[in-house]
């Protein structure tokens, strides 16, 4: 026998339920995962590095910024957006990465490390890729470029991504170039593009693409004293740098700890003309310490 007190109590209580919108994972997540966001301070770090920082982050449960939505020249930060977005062209069939791209003296434009050599004969898509990347060589940058159509499709990559701020605007090497909005971005857009890529369970990359862009990311041997610089040992970082000359130092990319959630970190530092690359660098380097203290890895 069934209490009749007991069965309009459960009733009652599948009737409140009913009524109720159905929980999604991500409303879950949201509840029991609340983001808690960082607090970031460079105003002392600007003044004793002579510059203006842009510095956001984002790991799990946790965000943060300084100067998060201002825009800042990226420089040859963009090749990792460049590499991903020929990537995500050759899964639609848009591209073949093998497809062998012949390289003409006037290809060449300043640092030029992996098709200088190869003037007169021809490289493919992904060899160009991991040159872009790795050794950020910039007539390697500009190949893929008019390979992948022009500026609009690069446009369009970042628009997929959910990125309507960041400008494309010019080719290697005017692009660094200081001209009002061209070739910007935001660091706060940055990470959220970053976190889209290269961590998200929803990457618009497959596995061979996100685990081949990673590699390279990881083998690059720029920027040894920037974001690099900043992690304890034993961590790991897999990146992108870019330089202006002028003042412009920046670095993206992933912090991995020995254990832990990866961290997302978009640095980009325009230093004044009293601060030297040496110092440009430092700024980066110390900035990314005082995150991993903040997050209490210091």
């Amino acid at each position: 026998m069934i209490d009749r007190r007991n069965l309009l109590v459960g009733a009652g209580a599948l009737s409140i339920a009913a009524c109720q919108p159905a929980q999604t994972t991500a409303d879950t997540a949201a509840v029991t995962k609340p983001m808690r966001t960082v607090p970031l301070d460079f105003a002392a770090l600007e003044d004793r590095f002579k510059g203006r920082m842009g510095f956001a982050f984002a790991t799990e449960g946790a965000e943060g910024a300084w100067r998060g939505d201002e825009r800042f020249v990226y420089c040859s930060t963009f090749k990792l957006y460049l590499a991903a977005a020929m990537f995500i062209r050759a899964q639609k069939g848009l591209e073949d990465l093998t497809r062998q791209v012949p390289i003409t003296q006037a290809d060449l434009i300043s640092h030029a490390p992996i098709t200088e050599p190869a003037v007169g004969r021809a490289l493919s898509l992904l060899e160009l890729m991991k040159g872009t990347v790795e050794t950020s060589d910039n007539p390697a940058a500009n190949i893929l470029l008019r390979e992948m159509g022009g500026l609009e499709p690069m446009r369009q990559f970042y628009r997929d991504l959910g990125d309507t701020s960041t400008t494309v605007d010019r080719y290697e090497p005017t692009m660094n170039r200081l001209d009002g909005d061209k070739d910007t971005i935001l660091p706060l857009q940055s990470v959220r593009n970053l976190q889209k890529l290269l961590v998200d369970a929803d990457t618009p990359l497959n596995a061979d693409s996100k685990q081949t862009l990673l590699k390279w990311l990881h083998d690059t041997p720029t920027g040894a004293d920037r974001l690099k610089a900043g992690v304890p040992a034993g961590w790991s970082v897999a990146h992108k740098t870019g330089t202006g000359g002028y003042g412009p130092v920046n670095d993206i990319g992933v912090l991995y700890p020995p254990q832990g959630a990866p961290i997302v970190v978009a640095a980009y530092f325009h230093g004044s003309p009293q601060s030297t690359p040496a110092s440009r660098e430092e700024a980066i380097a110390e900035a990314t310490r005082q995150l991993l203290v903040a997050l209490g890895h210091g």
